[in-house]
């Protein structure tokens, strides 16, 4: 139930894949949807949180209808943003025109640049960008993050591998799109990626051995680690024991050729990351910084050989 303190909230992207967990936090959180926005109006899913939501398939309409709003004094609070890589940064700057905070999916823009201008548009307007690193608050990911402080000389080494299967559909989409996805490593990597970065230290030099539209492999040295990556949605990449077992997602991160398990715990961290934003913490524009750098350098960066025979993905990115 909604309390008397509800906050009002706005969506840009009702009709995604990610876009339910946003719903789904604004809900568990106490607040509430007035407004949702989408070009695609296959939206049901509106009915399982909040049926009174306003929702339009036209940005105009729905720009004009929450600058109304506020005029009258019935403003939103946050603007959740779920649309397309690439309209990130105009979304942002629409919600904070419209005197809102701003919640944006990863990646929070695509370009290192973009985020020296929003924190000037968030100065003026007095109102915060927030991102939704939801690795962040993982509680394996945590007790990484104070086991590697414990030891602050020691170089580790790590092997990441993320494979999360996608069907033809993918590369029609804007998804399948560099310039407006910003690729493989951009799209499903960069939450993994700020976390590397937030657990390990800065990057001192990357390495890129593959880049393909199906996947991407590369190596990152650290402050604190020596980091090898693979990133997939080819189902052929899947190990044979997932294939058996017909599960389309592999993720595996070792350090030191220890485990981290982490593949539970995810469905709950979009709600925790909202909880943090609206209790004073959240994540802004310098926290997200690193790994909007990191993605960027990747994807422009030239493909090397591997050079490396003892990478998990050799027989695969050689």
């Amino acid at each position: 139930m909604t309390s008397t303190n509800a906050k009002a909230f706005a969506l840009v992207g009702a009709a995604g894949y990610i876009a339910p967990r946003h719903m789904k936090a604004i809900k568990e959180t106490g607040h509430n949807l007035v407004a949702a926005f989408d070009p695609n109006d296959s939206v049901g899913i509106i009915d399982s949180y909040f049926p009174n939501a306003d929702f339009f398939t036209e940005f105009e309409r729905f720009d004009r209808h929450l600058d109304k709003a506020r005029r009258r004094g019935e403003g939103v609070d946050y603007v959740g943003i779920c649309s397309p890589n690439y309209l990130h940064d105009a979304h942002i700057r629409h919600a904070l025109r419209s005197q809102a905070h701003a919640i944006c999916e990863k990646p929070l823009v695509l370009n290192p640049w973009n985020l020296e201008a929003l924190k000037e548009i968030e100065r003026e307007a007095g109102k915060r960008v927030y991102t939704i690193l939801q690795l962040r608050l993982h509680p394996a990911i945590q007790a990484l993050q104070q086991r590697v402080a414990a030891e602050p000389d020691k170089v580790h080494d790590v092997d990441l591998t993320y494979i999360t299967s996608r069907g033809h559909w993918y590369h029609t989409s804007w998804k399948g799109e560099g310039a407006k996805s910003g690729g493989i490593a951009t799209n499903i990597g960069v939450h993994f990626f700020d976390m590397l970065l937030l657990v390990f230290g800065a990057v001192k030099q990357s390495r890129l051995h593959l880049l393909r539209p199906d996947c991407a492999a590369g190596f990152l040295d650290l402050q604190r680690a020596r980091v090898r990556w693979f990133l997939s949605i080819n189902a052929e990449h899947l190990p044979e024991a997932q294939k058996a077992r017909n599960q389309r997602t592999f993720r595996s991160i070792t350090v030191d050729g220890h485990e981290v398990e982490f593949s539970e715990g995810f469905t709950d961290l979009h709600t925790e990351s909202y909880r943090d934003i609206l209790a004073g913490g959240g994540f802004g524009l310098d926290e997200a910084a690193p790994a909007v750098d990191a993605v960027y350098q990747i994807r422009n960066g030239d493909v090397s050989p591997l050079g490396d025979a003892h990478h998990p993905m050799a027989g695969v990115i050689s």
